[in-house]
């Protein structure tokens, strides 16, 4: 085993005589932490992950211990070098990507000041509610370019300002998910313009915070923990000698600004003109591209401030995404993970096969993923709709595949609204990516070629270009990015099956919009039950 590793290192070390350049991304979505080790051309060296827990004290509420995802990160980056057969001396730069939206506080004592708030928390759904009535969200558009989310930090700090005052006197530094991650590697806060710029809490046309935005939401007192903000390639602090203990990375190796995980998985999938879409079917429905100007008509969810010097990433999202397919696995087909880790099956692949079975014509209920939120209506729920007693888990998995495609091109449609010319492809990203069955479907469904990338790990290869253009090994984002993503498959739409989701789409949309009048009187009883009316 130790003569083979050490072949392998010297294998990937060395290149036409000379060493070769290797960087480390961390991805930290809201319930898993990630990462990958690449080479300078982009080639995934190794990779480790794991699961973090996902605290739900109330309903709507969705958390995670901070302390806990700092120890996770410091596990996979050394999990992740061991496997790769690398020092940390042998990482150039390190670069973090995590979820948008949520918050995480640092308190004046020096920790977390309570637990991480996760993206897909809908506990402040009532402010954007409110600041939509009395005139403040069109304020707000105005100066951010992008409309109010329940998940959006402004939402949850003024939740917070009314729920929890204490905490918010106790805070410091207001942090980002991949913001508190690097000041944990760094001991140095700094806040990254491609997540600030995607939550109301900057002015898109000066790329800096406003604090007349604070006042609107009623949070100047909050002005003072914002941290200082840098770019995706700035180098924002070194790995300090207690973070090189835990991690294994050698202490003084450069932390680069990192970018918002949408902006990471779009570069990571080499989206760098604005000719080509990006989805990322993670638990986020994302779906974007990339401008050279802000869409500032109000018909997209959020424009905000890319990684790549002087464009803007347009996009429309919503919690609708892949995390229902965990959802799935988790509550309706335990037993069968519990057999494919007996028999070592591959669970995805067998569910896969399971959607296979089930003819596209066949019809499926209606599966509409929204168990975590929507953007369709702000008490919206997951819901399958149309069951009988013929239909079985196969068909509500192939349902659960047709929803969260649903749910993309719902998002779709209205970004083609705004352009010009339709994209001449998609460049898919996350857990669907992943699916050869899925992929076909999202090719299929949107009626436009769908192109994965060869890396396995997305967010964090896009972080490596971001390391990699910060640390000086390539002149810029764009060329770094052209020399390390690279096309590994194509799916093209086929048409017969395109007819028959376009019937189940028109499908889906009914469904949503007869239910429009149902959502709030099941929050109402919800809020009565808990005792929260």
């Amino acid at each position: 085993m130790c003569g083979d590793a050490g072949l392998h290192r010297q294998s990937i070390t060395v290149r036409k005589g000379r060493i070769m350049n290797y960087y480390l991304g961390l991805d930290n979505g809201g319930t898993s932490t990630k990462a990958a080790i690449f080479d300078e051309n982009g080639r995934e060296i190794a990779s480790a992950g794991m699961d973090t827990a996902m605290l739900i004290p109330r309903p709507g509420f969705t958390e995670r211990d901070m302390d806990e995802m700092w120890e996770a990160n410091c596990r996979v980056i050394r999990e992740v070098l061991k496997k790769a057969g690398l020092s940390g001396s042998d990482i150039r730069c390190a670069a973090v990507c995590g979820h948008g939206k949520g918050l995480y506080l640092w308190g004046t004592d020096g920790r977390p000041a309570r637990n991480g708030i996760i993206s897909t928390d809908n506990r402040a759904w009532r402010y954007p509610l409110e600041w939509e009535r009395n005139g403040t969200a069109q304020w707000v558009f105005q100066r951010s370019c992008q409309h109010i989310l329940s998940s959006q930090p402004v939402s949850l700090l003024a939740w917070l300002g009314e729920h929890e005052p204490d905490v918010l006197e106790n805070t410091r530094w207001i942090f980002a998910c991949k913001d508190y991650v690097r000041f944990r590697l760094t001991g140095e806060a700094f806040a990254e313009r491609t997540d600030y710029s995607g939550c109301n809490l900057m002015n898109l046309h000066t790329g800096a915070y406003d604090g007349e935005l604070l006042a609107l939401f009623g949070l100047s007192q909050c002005a003072d923990k914002l941290p200082p903000l840098r770019n995706s390639t700035d180098i924002c602090g070194r790995i300090t000698k207690e973070a090189a203990e835990k991690t294994g990375l050698s202490e003084g190796t450069p932390v680069a600004g990192g970018a918002f995980d949408i902006d990471a998985c779009a570069l990571g999938v080499g989206l760098t003109d604005p000719g080509r879409l990006c989805m990322i079917a993670g638990t986020w429905s994302i779906n974007e591209y990339i401008a050279t100007a802000p869409i500032t008509d109000g018909s997209v969810l959020m424009n905000s401030l890319f990684c790549l010097p002087g464009y803007y990433l347009v996009e429309e999202c919503s919690p609708t995404s892949a995390g229902n397919n965990e959802w799935f696995i988790k509550n309706l087909l335990p037993e069968l993970r519990r057999e494919c880790a007996k028999t070592d099956l591959d669970l995805y692949e067998t569910m896969n096969h399971w959607v296979e079975e089930i003819p596209v014509h066949e019809f499926c209920p209606l599966y509409l993923p929204f168990l975590m939120g929507s953007n369709v209506h702000p008490n919206a729920c997951g819901s399958f709709v149309g069951i009988n007693h013929f239909h079985t888990r196969k068909h509500l998995l192939r349902s659960v595949y047709e929803g969260v495609a649903f749910s993309h091109r719902w998002h779709l449609e209205k970004l083609l609204q705004t352009r010009r010319e339709p994209p001449v492809s998609i460049r898919l990203a996350g857990g669907a990516a992943r699916s050869p069955v899925w992929t076909q479907m999202f090719a299929d469904v949107m009626k436009l070629p769908v192109e994965s990338i060869a890396a396995g790990e997305t967010g964090a290869l896009g972080c490596a270009v971001l390391g990699a253009a910060a640390c000086g090994d390539y002149p810029d984002v764009k060329t770094a990015a052209q020399a390390m993503c690279h096309i590994s498959r194509t799916a093209m739409p086929d048409r017969t099956r395109s007819v028959v989701y376009d019937r189940k789409y028109e499908l889906y949309c009914k469904t949503i919009a007869a239910l429009d009048g149902v959502w709030d009187s099941i929050q109402a009883y919800r809020d009565e039950f808990s005792g929260q009316g």
